[in-house]
Parts: C-alpha cells; sequence; structure tokens
C-alpha cells in the first residue's frame, strides 16, 4: 500500500492540504444500507486514505446524508449538493468516494462535478488511485470511468426492464392491484374476499350510472355519510386498509382503471422528465401506445363494455371546462338548456345563472365568456323560464313515431351527404400536399447560386404550405363539427322514446336532471338572441331545426308594478275622498297592490307619488277651499270659533284628510258675522272639545 500512495502523494500539494478532505458515503437505496453493509464499511475506510495522504484526522469531512438515495439524479441529493458547493467554494482539497458510482450515476452530474474540481484544483480519490482533473489523462480516464458507470446503470435496467415486458406482454406480470382485488394462493387476480370493500365498491359503479359524473357520486356518498376503502402503501402500516371520506380524486381513479372492469393493462403511463423541472412524472399514453391490454383478465365489478361507456362519459364532462362548454353532466338545477344554450350574438356556450325568486330558483342564460376572458361587457342574458318551457313544449308536441322516422332518415341522409363531403375534403388536402411537396423538390433541385429562380420557388413553395395549412384546417374543423351516422341500438333507442316522452316529460314525479338528458337525447343546441323579442333557434338531433319567438318577460320592477285600473281608479277617488277611504274602497272592489298585497292608505299615498297625483287637500284647494287656519284668518276670530259655527252651519266644510281635518268654503262678500254672545258653558265644553279632538290645525 505505501507503494500504491508514494506515485498518487506527488499530486498533493501543500496548497491541497490547507483545505478539508470531503469523503462522500451513499447507498442506493434503505434496503442495501441495511444489508450490503460491507459496501458501507468499505467507504467510511477511506478515511484512513486521505490520513496517509497528510490530512489530519479533524480535517476529514463524512458526508453521508445521502444514505438511501439513488445517484441517477443529483436534484434530490442534498450532500451531493452540498459537497458540490464546498469545491466550488475552494473549500475542498480532496473528494474521497469508493468508485464513480457512488458520486454519480449519471454524466450530466459527474462531468460537471469534474469540471468544479479542475476549476478549483480538487483532486478526486477513489479505490483504485488519486486524480487530478486538471490532467488531461487523468480527466479522461474519469470521465471514461463515469461513462461505464451510466451504461452499467442501464444495462441493469435493461435486464430488469426486459423480463417485467416480456411477463407484461402475456399478462402474467405480478403489479399492484388496486383496492378490492387480491391475488389468490395461485397468482389471480380476484374479488376481494371482504364483503363491505366490494359493496363499497360496486355502490361507486351503481351510483355513476344514476348520476352521470364522479363530482355527483362525490357529493352522494358524502350526503349519505358513506366511506371508502384505502389501503396505505407506505409507512409503518403498509397495507392496512382504512376507511375515509370520498374525494373526487379516488372516485376518478377508481372508473379511470381498467382493473375495476376485469383488464390487465400495462403501458398506460409513461415516465419521463419534464423540461421544467427535470423530474420524472407520469404522462397518459394513448390506448394504442400500451404494451399490453387484456380485457377480461380477471373478475371485476363491471364488465368492460361498461368501463368504456364510462371513459366516454367523463371525456364529455371534461369537455365542459375547455373553452367551449359543451356536453357538461346534467345538473340538479332547472335550466333545461344546461350546458347547449348558445349566444346568438358571439356564437358562444352560455352559462347558467340562478335567482330565488318567490320560494323558487328561476334560471338566467348569460354569455360572459368575453367578459371573464378579455373584459368585456357581457353579450346578453335571456330569462330560461320561458325558453326552457317553449323548448319542453315543442318536444312533446314535434316528437311522434312518424317524425320520428322521418328525422331518422333526414339525418342518415345528412351523415351520407357529410361523408361525402368529407372525402372530397379530404382529396383536396392530398392535393395540397401533393403540390406542397412538388413546390418543395424543384425548391431543392435549383442551383443555389441561381438566386432570381430559388427566390421564385420559394415563394411558390411557402404559397403551396399555406394553402395546405388552411385545406387541413378546414378539413379538420368540419369533421370534429360533423354529424355521426346513428347505429341500430341508437335507432330503436330514439324510436321507443317517442311513446314514453310525453309521459315522462309530464309526470311531476320526473327529476330534473333526467328531463335534462331527454333534452341532450333529442336537441344539439339551442341558439338564443334577445332584441325586442327572443329568438329560440333549435337543433334536433335528427337535423330538424325549429325556430320559436318568445316575448320578452317582463322586469321585477314591471311585475310588481301596480295595474293601471288601480291607478285610474285612486286619480278618480282622489276628487271625494281621503287616502285611507279610497283604500277601503278598493279593497270592497276585490284590487290589491302589485306585489298581490291587500291596499291600505300608505300604499294609496305611495302610489300618489309615484304617479305625481295630486292629493286630496291639493284638489279641494283648486276648488277655492281654505283650511282652517286662514279662514279664522280672514273672519278674524280663533279657530274654535270656525268649527263652532260650522257645526251650526253657517260655514261649510269638507273632510280632507284621515285626520279629520276639514278644508271651508269662503264666506261671500255679505256674509253677516253672529253676534258673539256668552254660550253655555257646558255646549261651549262640549264643542270645544269635540273640535278640538277631531280637528288640531291647519293642513
Amino acid at each position: 500500500m505505501d507503494q500504491q500512495l508514494f506515485g498518487p502523494a506527488l499530486k498533493v500539494t501543500a496548497d491541497h492540504l490547507t483545505r478539508d478532505a470531503y469523503l462522500y458515503v451513499r447507498q442506493s437505496s434503505i434496503k442495501q444500507v441495511l444489508n450490503n453493509t460491507e459496501s458501507t464499511v468499505r467507504q467510511y475506510g477511506l478515511r484512513s486514505r486521505a490520513v496517509a495522504l497528510g490530512w489530519p484526522a479533524d480535517r476529514i469531512i463524512v458526508i453521508d446524508t445521502d444514505q438511501g438515495q439513488s445517484g441517477a439524479s443529483a436534484t434530490d441529493r442534498e450532500g451531493f449538493q452540498r459537497l458540490v458547493t464546498e469545491v466550488g467554494m475552494g473549500r475542498a482539497g480532496i473528494v474521497l468516494g469508493l468508485e464513480v458510482s457512488r458520486l454519480a450515476r449519471n454524466n450530466t452530474d459527474w462531468h460537471r462535478l469534474l469540471e468544479i474540481c479542475a476549476m478549483s484544483g480538487t483532486l478526486i480519490l477513489d479505490e483504485d488511485g488519486l486524480y487530478d482533473p486538471c490532467d488531461f489523462n487523468d480527466r479522461l480516464l474519469l470521465g471514461l470511468k463515469g461513462t461505464m458507470s451510466e451504461a452499467e446503470l442501464h444495462l441493469l435496467k435493461a435486464r430488469l426492464r426486459g423480463g417485467q415486458l416480456s411477463k407484461a406482454r402475456r399478462g402474467e406480470l405480478i403489479s399492484p392491484l388496486p383496492i378490492g382485488l387480491v391475488y389468490d394462493p395461485s397468482g389471480k387476480a380476484v374479488l376481494d374476499p371482504d364483503a363491505a370493500i366490494v359493496a363499497a365498491l360496486r355502490a361507486v359503479f351503481d351510483v355513476f350510472d344514476t348520476v352521470g359524473s364522479a363530482t355527483a357520486v362525490v357529493k352522494a356518498f358524502n350526503h349519505d355519510g358513506l366511506r371508502l376503502p384505502r389501503r396505505l402503501p407506505h409507512g409503518p402500516d403498509k397495507g392496512k386498509i382504512v376507511w375515509a371520506r370520498a374525494t373526487h380524486s379516488r372516485i376518478l381513479q377508481m372508473l379511470h382503471n381498467p382493473r375495476y372492469a376485469g383488464a390487465f393493462f400495462y403501458g398506460r403511463f409513461q415516465h419521463k422528465p419534464t423540461p421544467s423541472t427535470g423530474k420524472s412524472g407520469p404522462r397518459l399514453q394513448p390506448r394504442e401506445q400500451w404494451i399490453a391490454l387484456f380485457p377480461d383478465h380477471h373478475p371485476g365489478y363491471i364488465t368492460f363494455e361498461k368501463y368504456e361507456a364510462n371513459q366516454a362519459k367523463l371525456t364529455a364532462n371534461a369537455t365542459a371546462h375547455g373553452k367551449d362548454r359543451h356536453a357538461g353532466p346534467p345538473r340538479e338545477g332547472p335550466a333545461l338548456l344546461q350546458g347547449i344554450a348558445v349566444c346568438g350574438i358571439c356564437g358562444k356556450r352560455m352559462t347558467v345563472r340562478y335567482h330565488q325568486r318567490k320560494n323558487r330558483l328561476e334560471p338566467e342564460y348569460v354569455c360572459q365568456a368575453k367578459g371573464i376572458q378579455h373584459g368585456n361587457p357581457i353579450c346578453q342574458r335571456v330569462h330560461g323560464a320561458g325558453v326552457d318551457d317553449a323548448v319542453g313544449h315543442l318536444l312533446v308536441q314535434a316528437l311522434t313515431p312518424l317524425a320520428l322516422e322521418a328525422a331518422l332518415a333526414v339525418a342518415e341522409e345528412l351523415a351520407t351527404r357529410a361523408d361525402d363531403a368529407d372525402r372530397l375534403r379530404a382529396a383536396a388536402v392530398e392535393r395540397a400536399r401533393y403540390q406542397s411537396d412538388l413546390a418543395r423538390r424543384r425548391y431543392l433541385a435549383v442551383d443555389p447560386d441561381n438566386r432570381l429562380v430559388a427566390t421564385s420557388l420559394e415563394a411558390d413553395w411557402n404559397a403551396s404550405l399555406r394553402e395546405l395549412a388552411e385545406a387541413t384546417d378546414t378539413y379538420e374543423k368540419t369533421k370534429a363539427s360533423g354529424v355521426g351516422t346513428l347505429d341500430d341500438a341508437q335507432r330503436a333507442r330514439i324510436t321507443a322514446l317517442a311513446g314514453d316522452f310525453p309521459r315522462l316529460w309530464n309526470d311531476p314525479g320526473t327529476p330534473v336532471r333526467e328531463r335534462k338528458r331527454l333534452v341532450r337525447l333529442l336537441v344539439t343546441d339551442v341558439t338564443m338572441h334577445r332584441a325586442e323579442q327572443i329568438t329560440a333557434h333549435v337543433r334536433l338531433r335528427g337535423g330538424q331545426e325549429h325556430t320559436l319567438i318568445l316575448p320578452v318577460p317582463l322586469a321585477s320592477w314591471e311585475i310588481r308594478q301596480t295595474p293601471s285600473e288601480v291607478v285610474a281608479a285612486i286619480d278618480e277617488l282622489l276628487d271625494d275622498h281621503t287616502d285611507g277611504q279610497i283604500a277601503a274602497i278598493l279593497t270592497s272592489r276585490g284590487h290589491v297592490s302589485g306585489s298581490g298585497r291587500p291596499i291600505h292608505a300608505r300604499i294609496v299615498r305611495q302610489i300618489r307619488d309615484a304617479y305625481h297625483l295630486r292629493s286630496h287637500p291639493q284638489r279641494l284647494a283648486d276648488l277655492g277651499m281654505v283650511s282652517l287656519r286662514e279662514i279664522s284668518r280672514r273672519l278674524g276670530v280663533n279657530q274654535v270659533t270656525v268649527k263652532h259655527w260650522r257645526d251650526r252651519g253657517l260655514l261649510t266644510g269638507r273632510v280632507a284628510n284621515d285626520k279629520g281635518e276639514y278644508f271651508y268654503y269662503p264666506p261671500p262678500p255679505d256674509f253677516v258675522r253672529p253676534r258673539l254672545g256668552r254660550p253655555s258653558p257646558y255646549k261651549l265644553a262640549d264643542d270645544s272639545t269635540t273640535t278640538a279632538s277631531t280637528e288640531r290645525g291647519a293642513v
């Protein structure tokens, strides 16, 4: 060993010894840390090599925080990052590791460490010898070792991966099963023997068939207080079954997992590092790229056909959250056209708002897509109750067996025409592609020095590429919005619906969700435009189109507005009656306010103010009558005397308001004031008391 260290010791300088020595210790997994203890002993034994090269024992720093971490990447290894930092800061004179694979199994991390060691003048020591990264030969050797280490990792993975793929292609690979499925002693996947687990999982698929969305399943389970089983994947209780509340992610995992349909699959996800973080994450692959898929491989909770139908339903539900918001699952709200209402101004899907009116929800269709995206004003809003009723009446009237047969015939004709047009558009795309390829070949064949010809041919190539892009875009858009052909099962289902539809629609017990499903089976979309009237253009699945013209519903204030005949009656009665008298008269005639409440004096006063009607005192004043205060001033007597004269018939007056106050006709010019004698004290007292209680001054 002395002879082995004598040559390398020449590379160690005084500058290296002034800095610390760093020993990096790592094992790839916790299992290796617990079982492969000899490798750990050998790594710690490198301390003696550093001491032999001249480093004191207290200057040798051991970094062993990465025990149980893979060397494939440096991002998850805190100890390696610390080592690189110390080397980059010039604090390390030497880095010790048992072998290259202990430091890194990734060439990117390994060469980055070599580059930093060369810049800071740090030595590297492994079990084979001492290396100076500044020396070309040493650096070349270290690079070869890193390449061999990475290749070794690749070969190990390839061998393990090959065995997995071979078994997966035969459907014999033992892979983790989701909750509800277990392996029997022979290695076959079977249903869990726990009846409670099986019942809970069957309930998930049954409820999804009823409600049609994963969110609705979560709401139903949590509303009923049901729990779902879950197997702990990690920790000291690994494999233990726990019961927890239903969550949206758990329900989606069950609905998307083909294992519950009795199918074996492999390669559904591919793990690739993302460009942003560099970390490997699962990416869902198209079904045609799966490595293996074996339907009916083992017992399941649903059939594979039902699984396919569930996937189609979930895909349709997911599109409701896109820009088009089309084909979302029917919800509990009373909006009949939820998800199929289209704005007649901008062509965007309209959303639904609800308003509480008279103890019931009333829908309103609102086009706010541009308002949300660009801050523009709302295109339009349409009251939904009238439109929903009109569309429902149209479906009941139009849905007859004869009309359905005609509609199906029209749908087949439209599908045939769509296929013919699709072939023509595909041919146009092929012609544009041929012209583009021809222009490309011509451009590549020209002499580059002949710029005049080359420029012209390049312009022709660009023009052909634009034509190809336009033809392809037109073809894809038209194909995506085309009308599909109805199969025999769909035709039979629609025909059978003709006899049951009116009964189901008119049944008060039919849930709103089921009405929406019936509408979506028959209606493609409803385009609405609100102007002086509401125009609703209804497109049926069979190709028929209907246009409905509806009046614009009254606004809330218009609905609560007092009827015109009541206002006219109040205006007429104000000539001779007070507010309270008018309220009593109108109530006896059976009139009510705009909100349906009985009419009283305060409502009459509010109507007077709203319609600027002159009050009863004002109308008496228009007739020349004056108040108590004014006539007492003109006659030069006090108000008690005026009231006394009115009671004796010397003055004439009329009741002006509900307080009992009077307006008086002015006395004629030849009015002779009665002689003021001393009246009986009892009479005056009685008269004063009576009038004081009924009149309190001028109006």
